[in-house]
């Protein structure tokens, strides 16, 4: 495949830290190393982060000034956002752009006004939703008018795949019999990946002591529930067990009341906010990593605990029964009394030497690439290239596809963005924009560097 430009849009990146942040930032820096030139759009994230950085290798990252709401997401903006989108991307010279999360409002607005320019469109959705609660049935809905125009779809797991398909809606009607319906071939299959070498084990332990890892945003979805009623009951049965928990959220409260309650402020160590660079010197203080989350598309944190040489423990949830093979991994139902029975099990297998780290380690190496996860991204950007654009009006036939309601106040907004881009490209003419001619040249840095190098030498 020749090179092109993309673009990565999403709300959440660094320095917020998360398996979203890391993804498309492990993902872009791959695709650079391919030749392909990649920038990433977010929203500001601090006071002082707003406008143009730069991340090795040559990744450079607009700031937009929109102030997020609650967990890094942005409120819709639809219109605001397209000045900006279309500003950055006529400038950039950009061919593709690649949304990523259900809940990124500039990702879901980013494929609604790319088509306008003739930019192809790739979505990654990473998490699951249900459908019956007030929040997901909105988020479906937004997204369902999102993917209707889409080029390509991309999930992290085959769980999350059908979750993704009857979320979003994205079926087609057989041309020989309308009420067939069959999935849209556009939807593809990439797994997570991480930098096996950042997850080294660490020496065997030569102590009594087992020590469980827990690293996890502290949220409902989470799971932390089914921890504050399961570690007091770990505890209690196994005086050789203590907790080392990481992470930070609305439910750290109640881990500290149950600590408290139960006078575990030896067994159980809370170590706060953890930054991703210091996931490894946490994960390697354990022998086994436990996860109890309720809903979870892939689970990076658990292939991460593999790679670094820990036995896991894990709810069956959503795509988690994907990532590791069944003799490195023991499976609980969410809820109280199969996962301490996940958890001795798990104790006694570690106790018996049954698990070697190091072979752990070795095995994750051969089953998760970036390198990998970059060449299928590329043939998904590639067939999207090479398909017919979709013009407007098939565009306004697909939504109205969402339903009497939500299809023509879609349209509608379809129709008021068309308006507002013709009117920004008789306010804001392309001939008065200042292009990038040239993007980081690493050969010219790394010149400069060595010549900076010598002066002060």
């Amino acid at each position: 495949m020749h090179p092109i430009s993309i673009a990565m849009i999403t709300d959440f990146f660094f320095p917020n830290v998360g398996g979203v942040e890391n993804h498309v930032y492990m993902l872009s820096a791959n695709l650079i190393r391919r030749g392909h030139k990649v920038i990433v759009i977010t929203h500001s994230h601090q006071p002082d982060r707003v406008g143009i950085r730069w991340l090795l290798p040559s990744l450079k990252v607009y700031y937009i000034p929109f102030v997020p709401i609650a967990s890094s997401a942005t409120l819709p903006q639809f219109l605001t956002f397209l000045p900006y989108l279309r500003t950055i991307l006529i400038r950039e010279h950009i061919h593709l752009i690649h949304a990523h999360a259900s809940l990124s409002s500039l990702g879901h607005e980013g494929i609604l006004h790319s088509h306008l320019l003739g930019v192809r469109t790739v979505f990654t959705d990473h998490s699951l939703f249900g459908f019956d609660d007030a929040a997901s049935i909105l988020t479906n809905k937004l997204m369902a008018g999102t993917l209707k125009n889409v080029d390509a779809v991309i999930c992290v797991s085959h769980t999350g795949r059908e979750n993704t398909v009857l979320r979003g809606e994205l079926f087609e009607r057989y041309e020989e019999d309308p009420d067939v319906l069959s999935v849209r071939r556009s939807v593809y299959v990439i797994p997570n990946s991480l930098v096996p070498e950042q997850f080294q084990p660490s020496p065997p332990k030569s102590s009594d002591m087992i020590t469980i890892v827990f690293l996890s945003r502290f949220a409902y979805r989470k799971g932390i529930d089914l921890l504050v009623a399961t570690a007091p009951r770990i505890c209690a049965a196994f005086p050789n067990v203590r907790f080392v928990v990481g992470g930070d959220g609305p439910k750290l409260v109640d881990l500290l009341q149950m600590r408290e309650k139960h006078l575990l402020q030896d067994r159980i160590e809370l170590l706060g906010s953890v930054p991703h660079t210091d996931a490894r010197s946490v994960l390697v203080q354990g022998s086994i990593f436990m996860n109890t989350s309720l809903t979870e598309s892939f689970g990076i944190a658990i292939l991460e605990a593999a790679c670094a040489g820990l036995y896991v423990v894990s709810t069956r949830v959503g795509g988690v029964p994907e990532i590791l093979p069944k003799d490195m991994i023991s499976f609980a139902n969410p809820d109280e009394d199969d996962v301490c029975r996940a958890v001795g099990e798990a104790i006694q297998i570690v106790s018996e030497g049954k698990h070697d780290p190091l072979l752990a380690h070795e095995r994750v190496k051969t089953f998760y690439d970036w390198t990998q996860v970059a060449e299928r991204t590329e043939a998904v950007y590639d067939a999207v290239l090479k398909s017919p654009q979709m013009d407007l009006w098939v565009r306004m036939q697909r939504t109205m596809q969402l339903g009497p309601f939500a299809g023509p106040i879609y349209t509608i907004i379809l129709i008021v963005d068309c308006l507002f881009f013709l009117f920004l490209e008789w306010w804001m003419p392309r001939e008065d924009m200042d292009f990038v001619q040239e993007h980081w040249n690493q050969d010219r840095f790394a010149e400069l560097a060595r010549k900076a190098t010598r002066d002060v030498q």
